[in-house]
């Protein structure tokens, strides 16, 4: 801590007392019911091609709205269209919409209405045509609702998704035409990512037009051989059962298949991925030629990475580069593939040097240069100006808790960082990178977006400061977070932030409640405004309890060594870090040792559950929300990723199970979960209910009707108060 840091926690610390007397309390219906903290920003962005102006969906007159603005004022210059002008434009019965896409040549939006959630990242809705120019309102299609509905590079025609099928829309003679047509519910998927896809390799769209648009390239899951999970949805009279495909770990999962329609000839041809049929395909992209297809290919325990070259005519690949490692090859960090427009090569991300580089690379995979290099991570890829031969990126150069935009050239030279302020900067870059909105916060104060000239890093405007914000917390009674730093017994530093009471008194010992997640790469100990829980801490906090978080070995921002540690035991050095930071708390002078809780969700609940049962002597209460109990439970793609699979790991799922070491516990322990949970299922806290009944050991269950794995609406205000009510009765 600086010393500057410090003199502002002492300030506050002084402070408190007199400020707590005088300012509102909050409650959970401020921050969950009323919105009372909303925090603005500059939402749904999108550039325009010129790089001078961009779009947001926003209101105007008091409904939906398209709105361009100038990126040099930050104001409005035109509204494209309002829910009004689409009323007027005919008689489709279009009154509102929740998202829109400009066409390329800007002259056309696709305009979603009704749009529903699907699982997390997929959607469905009716979908129409307006035509900028002439105000023209058309519906995409009459067949039902429409999935991912694209453009085609020259704006003529749009691809789309239904019904597990893939579809093609001629914009000019306003016909269709199904592109597949075997696509079947549950058997075979054509065009869209079959569940686990979706969740663990975040993507809804499975299909992508060539540069040129004489060509669409997707994905096909025959999801046949996957066993189904039964998950039953609570209605009036008699619950009905929704049976999806879910491969719990050592499960078969979906073959894939990658194919390219050729619209010119009307032809489909299939790409070879080889003889392996038991692999993954966690991404395809189009590289410059439009002739050839990128495509990365993993195995199934996930420590092999191809990029493989496909001929789109006859399907023919060619093997470019291998990524491999003696535990796995994490996509999230070599997720980066960006071929260059000149057609000589392709950066790509890599963790070989024990941190997440950037590597230069001719089209023969062949390693041309090291463009980043350090003890530090890229954190995100923005993109390369081939003009100005710059890179942008953000990395954790300063710090593993601050994020902050950096360039450098094409050559691997002239790093220079271009942010300042300290925090936590996450860049959005204009398509041409003259400019670029740069979303900053720290935990001291809520998002600033302002905008930016790059590459000299001019700021030219501030959008959104979240003034009135500022203004109505100095209202509260709201306790600042502290960030610290110990060492555990195997001389590993570990991060984390601290919350004391609003009414903090010297010489007084207080309870705590240790917030965790603590998954592969996650991190929540990072120094940006929390949007999450952080009201909810508050509360804590004024209240009378000490709120703190450490992030254990396995998380992110600190290299591969730090991250991969907890390969092939998941569970194991996340509880013995999260005791040991129990224990580091309640030595502490104004902690009271015998009263630490702990809390987490999904993850989370996972490590909380295992903390209660491992940690038992340490932890006097504890709320463990949607766990996993059980990796068997869980799905393929996460699951063995981490533990191989369980014929081949046995004690790796088995060692680490809470539902084993149900006997161990001691205190208070809550369970929840939502019953129409489709990633975590409710059958991981059953099972764990039963351990613990069958163990004689007394707890507390709630659960939520057809509430999925994040509780929402009416069921999240009332959560938050039964765990509140919960902390207070027990610890």
């Amino acid at each position: 801590m600086t010393k500057n840091h410090l003199a502002v926690v002492l300030c506050w610390l002084l402070l408190l007392p007199a400020y707590a007397q005088q300012r509102q309390t909050i409650t959970v219906d401020d921050f969950l019911k009323n919105n009372v903290f909303a925090q603005r920003t500059v939402s749904g962005v999108n550039w325009m091609r010129d790089g001078r102006y961009y779009t947001s969906l926003t209101e105007a007159d008091g409904s939906p709205a398209v709105v361009k603005y100038d990126v040099a004022t930050g104001q409005p210059v035109q509204t494209l269209v309002s829910a009004n002008d689409l009323i007027k434009a005919n008689d489709a019965g279009l009154k509102a919409f929740d998202t829109y896409l400009l066409s390329p040549d800007e002259t056309q939006m696709l305009i979603g209405s009704e749009v529903e959630s699907i699982y997390r990242r997929s959607t469905k809705g009716n979908y129409y045509i307006y035509n900028l120019q002439t105000k023209k309102l058309t519906r995409l299609s009459a067949g039902g609702k429409q999935s991912y509905p694209t453009f085609s590079p020259d704006g003529r025609q749009v691809a789309f998704a239904r019904d597990n099928n893939l579809f093609l829309a001629d914009l000019a003679g306003s016909t269709e035409k199904a592109l597949t047509t075997t696509g079947k519910f549950n058997e075979l998927i054509h065009g869209s990512a079959d569940w686990v896809y979706e969740e663990e390799f975040s993507f809804a769209q499975a299909f992508a037009w060539s540069p040129d648009g004489k060509k669409i390239a997707y994905w096909s899951f025959d999801e046949k051989r996957v066993p189904e999970y039964n998950m039953q949805v609570w209605g009036p009279l008699y619950p009905k059962d929704y049976r999806f495909k879910y491969p719990k770990a050592g499960e078969a999962n979906s073959v894939v298949g990658i194919s390219v329609y050729h619209l010119d000839g009307d032809k489909t041809v299939k790409v070879d991925l080889g003889r392996e049929t038991d692999v993954y395909v966690p991404r395809i992209n189009w590289t410059a030629n439009p002739g050839v297809l990128s495509v990365r290919r993993m195995n199934r325990l996930q420590n092999r990475l191809d990029i493989l070259h496909a001929d789109a005519a006859t399907g023919k690949t060619t093997p470019v580069l291998t990524e491999q490692s003696d535990k796995y090859v994490d996509l999230e960090l070599t997720d980066d593939l960006t071929y260059l427009a000149d057609g000589k090569g392709f950066i790509h991300s890599s963790e070989r040097s024990g941190y997440k580089h950037l590597y230069l690379y001719d089209m023969a995979g062949k390693l041309v240069r090291q463009l980043t290099t350090g003890n530090w991570e890229v954190d995100d890829f923005l993109g390369l100006d081939e003009k100005r031969g710059l890179l942008y990126f953000t990395s954790t150069e300063v710090s593993p808790l601050e994020r902050h935009l950096y360039s450098v050239s094409i050559t691997g030279k002239n790093k220079k960082r271009l942010t300042t302020e300290k925090g936590t900067h996450r860049p959005d870059m204009s398509p041409d990178f003259s400019f670029y909105l740069d979303y900053h916060s720290s935990a001291a104060h809520p998002a600033v977006v302002s905008l930016w000239q790059a590459p000299d890093g001019k700021r030219v405007k501030v959008i959104e400061d979240n003034a009135a914000l500022k203004t109505k917390l100095t209202g509260y009674q709201i306790s600042p977070k502290e960030f610290f730093q110990f060492t555990t017994s195997d001389n590993v530093a570990l991060n984390g932030w601290i919350i004391r009471p609003t009414n903090f008194v010297q010489g007084q010992k207080y309870p705590v409640l240790m917030f965790v997640y603590g998954g592969p790469g996650s991190q929540q100990v990072l120094d940006a405004w929390d949007n999450g829980n952080f009201y909810w801490f508050q509360l804590l906090a004024q209240q009378g309890y000490v709120v703190a978080c450490v992030d254990n070995r396995g998380t992110g921002g600190r290299g591969t060594a730090f991250r991969q540690v907890t390969y092939g035991a998941l569970g194991k050095y996340e509880v013995q870090d999260q005791v040991e930071a129990a224990r580091h708390l309640g030595k502490l002078p104004y902690v009271d040792a015998a009263r630490i809780g702990m809390h987490g969700w999904s993850y989370g609940g996972y490590v909380t559950a295992l903390c209660a049962t491992l940690g038992a002597d340490v932890f006097k209460a504890a709320i463990a929300g949607a766990p996993v109990t059980s990796w068997r439970f869980y799905d393929t793609v996460y699951t063995e990723r981490y533990l191989k699979t369980p014929k081949l790991n046995p004690e790796g799922y088995d060692d680490f199970s809470p539902i084993n070491h149900a006997t161990k516990l001691k205190g208070k322990f809550l369970l929840v979960h939502g019953t129409g949970d489709d990633n975590v299922h409710f059958q991981n806290s059953v099972a764990l209910a039963q351990a613990l009944i069958n163990a004689g050991k007394p707890f507390e269950s709630f659960y939520y009707p057809n509430q999925a794995h994040g509780v929402r609406g009416p069921s999240r205000v009332h959560l938050y108060k039964l765990m509140t009510d919960f902390i207070t009765r027990n610890l």
